[in-house]
């Protein structure tokens, strides 16, 4: 677990009140206590990486859907694509994202916000990038001097609202490794 204090207490803030805002519809779905998980449940579930289905727009608004590595690192999705990806070109020019990790009928993860590049060609990177490809790095048991590292555009997603969802929160829960 990477998730400080305070990043715990952010991401839980942001879990209640996209939840609060919600449709009724989705909170006669998601409902608080019974099929939701709260910030340190989400943090548990997501160890590792995870298959993220991301959205992005075309330039004419047309949506497209992509599938990604997904880490959840400080209650922030990280993920990555060739800088050449259509994805990436779609996020230059509108940042706007959504995310979904599920597993099954068991676990939904739904994240919209946009998407901040950590290492863009041509400019600074972003001061979390070293720490956040140190991590990238051991977890793909990778050599940092591959070229794979600049062929890469590597995104944090700062969300401006995310839902979480299990069906069965504790059974789901027992199936996880302790953080």
């Amino acid at each position: 677990m990477f998730e400080t204090p305070d990043e715990l207490h952010s991401l839980q803030v942001l879990l209640d009140t996209s939840l609060a805002g919600s449709s009724s519809h989705l909170k006669s779905i998601i409902r608080p206590g019974e099929s939701t998980l709260d910030a340190e449940q989400v943090v548990r579930v997501c160890q590792g990486m995870c298959t993220l289905a991301i959205a992005t727009v075309t330039r004419r608004g047309e949506p497209r859907i992509s599938g990604v590595d997904g880490h959840l690192l400080h209650g922030r999705w990280i993920v990555g694509t060739h800088r050449q990806a259509a994805k990436a070109r779609h996020l230059a020019a509108r940042p706007g994202i959504s995310a979904t990790f599920m597993r099954g009928e068991q676990l939904g993860i739904f994240t919209h916000g946009h998407a901040v590049p950590l290492n863009p060609e041509g400019t600074s990177s972003d001061p979390t990038w070293p720490s956040v490809r140190d991590y990238l790095v051991n977890h793909y048991d990778g050599d940092g001097d591959d070229p794979f590292w600049d062929e890469n555009v590597w995104y944090r997603i700062d969300p401006s609202w995310m839902v979480a969802y299990s069906a069965d929160p504790v059974g789901l829960l027992d199936r996880q490794p302790s953080v």
